[in-house]
């Protein structure tokens, strides 16, 4: 099967498993949401930067090392697997002894508990992780898909009769391990690869020699990425924690939703056109056009139906969080464009620049951060949203420059994209108002009709406009007709 149509293919069944496993783990909050407290989630959310930050060491950069070798053997598999598993011990002993560090720091004596049990997970994906990986190398998403669904049930049951029972923020943590418990048992069974007993030397060295510095960066990113959860949790109150860290984990979801799919299928297939400038420069446009194009409307109108959307999914006990959200979808828009030029630099193999760019950013980061953090929690989420320009611009400067794509060839593609989403967003904003303040209707029937008013304007606008990314779109639907029977994406000439 050709690139081309394997990344087709591999699309469609990503977006299926992005849509079914999202959108039962959004369920799922959902009905968490409605039964336990904002402080629950508050409580949770103080140890995610540890746990996640060990993830990253676990995974030590070398998956992406792993994907983009082109000539890799089961010693290179096994390597990676064997290192994984003993560095997983390892990890867990020392969250196990730093435990009661955790809790005295954000003065919450339950962490010390929650930490030791939550760490467990280090060991249970050091299990899946290489076998993980060699299915998104070879694009099998359709296996993934039926293990993840599963295993996300399976959690997801278990996590809600526990919230049910009184459990309160331990049954976020044994919903976590229970997923990743069956997720890890079913790659044993339903895979064909199993590792063979051998460490080489010369290929850990390699991997590592790629993977080390991403993992820097990871750690980087994980600390800048949690920092706004470590420094409420400690300045604030877990209930103002756990009202942000709702916020955020909504609006990010539909970005997530959508460009983590895209992700998925883009980086191997970035991977196998690396030396092909001209060709790499096509895709990647085509990608950010299309993910902006869907995206940027899509939290535009999440910020109008903000209010009643919170009303009728959360109750009003999360109304709190309304404007935090509202602030936190500006900076959502923006998110892909970071994730996509960082991509770049990675099929390109250049770790060594990646890691010189996130020292500069995060430094940046962490200190605004840190200093608007002492004038509120307001401020604090407004500098998220500049400081996401601000990793616009350091990424695709450097990203442009390899694949000859400029900042402002790129800024000229998107920026027709999201001022037509601006202003689909102030018609439908001034209807919305004009329903609210004229009628008394029910909120699920305000959000539906403002929901239908914004599509319709944005598509009339785009396809009148003769939106490039709509065109593409439109073309793809045509090639793909059913996902199981997919053709290869036509290229244009200037494409080729």
């Amino acid at each position: 099967m050709s690139l081309q149509r394997k990344t087709t293919t591999g699309f469609f069944w990503v977006i299926g498993h992005q849509v079914s496993v999202q959108a039962i783990n959004f369920i799922v909050l959902i009905i968490l949401s409605r039964v336990l407290v904002p402080a629950d989630f508050g409580i949770i959310a103080m140890l995610q930067v540890f746990i996640s930050i060990g993830m990253v060491l676990l995974d030590g950069g070398m998956a992406s090392s792993l994907i983009r070798t082109i000539n890799i053997t089961n010693k290179d598999y096994s390597t990676v697997f064997y290192l994984n598993m003993i560095f997983s011990v390892f990890l867990y002993l020392v969250l196990f002894l730093s435990a009661p560090l955790i809790a005295h720091f954000f003065k919450q004596p339950p962490l010390t508990d929650i930490v030791r049990v939550y760490g467990i997970i280090f060991i249970l994906q050091a299990l899946v992780s290489v076998q993980n990986t060699k299915l998104t190398k070879e694009m099998n998403f359709k296996l993934q898909l039926y293990m993840q669904l599963p295993a996300t049930i399976i959690g997801a049951v278990a996590g809600i009769w526990f919230a049910n029972n009184g459990y309160g923020a331990w049954s976020l943590v044994y919903m976590n391990l229970i997923r990743t418990t069956v997720f890890m048992a079913q790659h044993w069974m339903f895979t064909n690869w199993k590792p063979v007993f051998i460490i080489d030397k010369e290929l850990l060295r390699k991997h590592f020699n790629f993977g080390y510095k991403l993992s820097i960066i990871g750690i980087i990113n994980t600390i800048y990425n949690n920092i706004y959860d470590i420094i409420i949790g400690k300045m604030f109150t877990p209930i103002i924690l756990g009202l942000y860290n709702q916020a955020n984990t909504l609006s990010i979801f539909p970005v997530q939703l959508i460009s983590g799919a895209v992700d998925k299928v883009t980086y191997p297939a970035f991977a196998q056109i690396q030396n092909e400038n001209e060709k790499l420069k096509v895709v990647y446009r085509k990608v950010m056009q299309q993910i902006i194009f869907w995206i940027s409307p899509l939290m535009m109108l999440l910020i109008i139906t903000a209010t009643p959307l919170f009303k009728i999914v959360l109750t009003d006990k999360w109304l709190p969080a309304v404007p935090y959200f509202q602030i936190l979808c500006i900076y959502a828009v923006m998110y892909p464009l970071q994730v996509y030029n960082i991509n770049i630099l990675n099929v390109k193999g250049r770790s060594d620049l990646l890691l010189k760019i996130e020292l500069v950013k995060k430094s940046v980061g962490i200190a605004g951060t840190l200093t608007a953090a002492f004038f509120g929690i307001f401020p604090l989420l407004w500098f998220k949203v500049f400081y996401g320009l601000f990793l616009f611009y350091m990424n695709t400067f450097y990203s442009g420059r390899l694949i000859g794509y400029s900042m402002k060839e790129q800024i000229k593609d998107i920026s027709p994209i999201i001022i037509k989403s601006l202003l689909v967003m102030i018609a439908a904003w001034g209807f919305d108002y004009y329903l609210g303040h004229n009628f008394e209707i029910h909120p699920l029937v305000r959000i539906l009709m403002t929901s239908t008013v914004f599509a319709l304007l944005y598509l009339l606008v785009a396809y009148y406009g003769k939106s490039t990314a709509l065109v593409d779109f439109i073309d793809l639907a045509k090639q793909s007709k059913l996902y199981k029977q997919v053709r290869p994406i036509k290229f244009n000439k200037a494409d080729n």
